[in-house]
């Protein structure tokens, strides 16, 4: 079974463009952010068109979460327990929760997509909110991994915290920045206490997965390692490869992120379904 996530950046703008890319390369199960739409805005017919279901996840023309499964998605989820929410401007624990995480069962196998907030700024309500969100995760998470400890579950998509200095271009501004600050990297790492594991990096220690549309970043290769595949020790043991899909950064009307994929050791159906080139 072949998965990925990608921060497809207005699924509106690229549907042509991601489904293509699903055919060509295979892919059974996608996990995707920032949709930005609404369900009934979401072109859904392109996806089930070649062969794909949908669960999606939005509220409003920001954020948002989907998958596209060739598979039955079953046991939809659009929040985790503990998820904060946030308004700008706003005090408390009863804000808003945005359209950030959406959970689903594909062959038994649990996968999270999932939006983390941005930050913007240290000194920003959204940096606390963020650390306070990475928290709430991981409280959730090792509560799933101790009432189900032999389901595999990842928790994929669009981090924004680069945990490596190498996950960062060279002149990258550490001092005052987000997603490179000690917080956020400890708040990245204590995934890994809890007992998942990035099972990209070891089979691609370097390569980045975003690159800003300003300042000609993708050509300068000013990158960022932010898009991972965090998972259980089941979701591991059944992980035989890994790929980072660089050149969906080229061509027209790119996301500014590509997708990430890996390849598990499981059988998938063989099912006649429709294709589109």
């Amino acid at each position: 079974m072949r998965v990925a996530t990608w921060n497809v950046n207005s699924i509106r703008t690229r549907v042509g463009r991601v489904v293509d890319w699903m055919v060509r390369e295979d892919i059974d199960v996608l996990g995707m952010q920032e949709i930005k739409c609404k369900p009934e805005q979401f072109p859904a017919e392109a996806f089930e068109d070649a062969g794909y279901e949908l669960a999606i996840h939005g509220l409003n023309q920001w954020n948002g979460v989907a998958f596209a499964s060739r598979l039955p998605i079953e046991d939809p989820a659009t929040s985790f327990e503990g998820m904060p929410g946030f308004l700008k401007g706003a005090e408390g624990p009863d804000q808003p929760l945005e359209a950030r995480a959406l959970g689903v069962t594909v062959n038994d196998v649990r996968l999270w997509s999932l939006y983390v907030p941005n930050g913007r700024s240290l000194d920003d309500p959204h940096y606390a909110y963020k650390l306070n969100w990475l928290t709430q995760l991981k409280h959730a998470t090792a509560r799933w991994l101790a009432e189900r400890p032999h389901q595999p579950l990842a928790l994929m998509g669009d981090w924004n915290v680069a945990p490596l200095d190498s996950d960062v271009w060279p002149t990258w501004p550490f001092e005052g920045a987000t997603h490179t600050s000690a917080p956020e990297r400890a708040a990245f790492n204590a995934f890994e206490t809890i007992g998942l594991t990035d099972v990209v990096r070891p089979l691609i220690p370097t390569g980045y997965t975003y690159w800003d549309y300003q300042q000609l970043r993708f050509p300068r290769d000013e990158g960022m390692r932010i898009d991972f595949i965090l998972g259980s020790q089941p979701f591991a043991d059944l992980v035989t490869d890994a790929s980072i899909h660089r050149d969906e950064r080229k061509g027209d009307a790119p996301s500014d992120h590509v997708p990430v994929v890996v390849d598990l050791d499981l059988e998938v159906e063989d099912e006649d379904r429709p294709m589109i080139f």
